[in-house]
């Protein structure tokens, strides 16, 4: 394995969409590019000349999508976790991800191909950890009560306002 391979790389199963799925993503996210497509031949399974995977890198990230045929669907057993600075990082990704999908709560949602993303403020974790249970407390609630997390609401649970 050539020294700058990605250890583990994800590997996405679409029915006939991964061509617009990689379209999709790589216009979304920063650092990202198609890095290599394989077509099916003769010997199928898919038509041939058709796309079968795509190589390609979501913010510097390596993945590879398979158009592999309706057999397997997507879950919320996996999901992709955008971590964001700012709110505005927050509305944009949970905006551009949900088009045609499907908002969750807590953050989740299903975008339009069924892939689970959680769009999530960098600072939740240590909104929700610590050593006064009280304040965390009030974060989850408030975190139950949303759909797309507003960062301000949190941060004032936090301090009890």
């Amino acid at each position: 394995m050539p020294k700058n391979t990605q250890k583990i790389t994800p590997f996405l199963w679409f029915d006939h969409q991964a061509e617009e799925a990689v379209a999709f993503y790589t216009s979304i996210f920063e650092n990202s590019r198609v890095k290599a497509v394989t077509r099916y031949s003769e010997a199928g399974p898919g038509p041939k000349g058709s796309v079968m995977t795509i190589a390609f890198e979501l913010a510097g990230r390596d993945f590879v999508a398979l158009n592999g045929g309706p057999h397997f669907k997507f879950t919320e057993a996996i999901s992709f976790v955008v971590n964001c600075e700012t709110q505005e990082e927050i509305d944009a990704f949970w905006e551009k991800l949900s088009e045609g999908g499907e908002e969750i709560q807590c953050g989740w949602l299903k975008d339009k191909y069924g892939l689970s993303w959680q769009i999530v403020p960098t600072r939740l974790p240590e909104l929700l950890q610590g050593n006064d249970p009280e304040r965390s407390g009030r974060v989850m609630k408030a975190l139950f009560q949303m759909k797309k997390l507003d960062l301000a609401v949190l941060e004032r649970a936090y301090c009890g306002e």
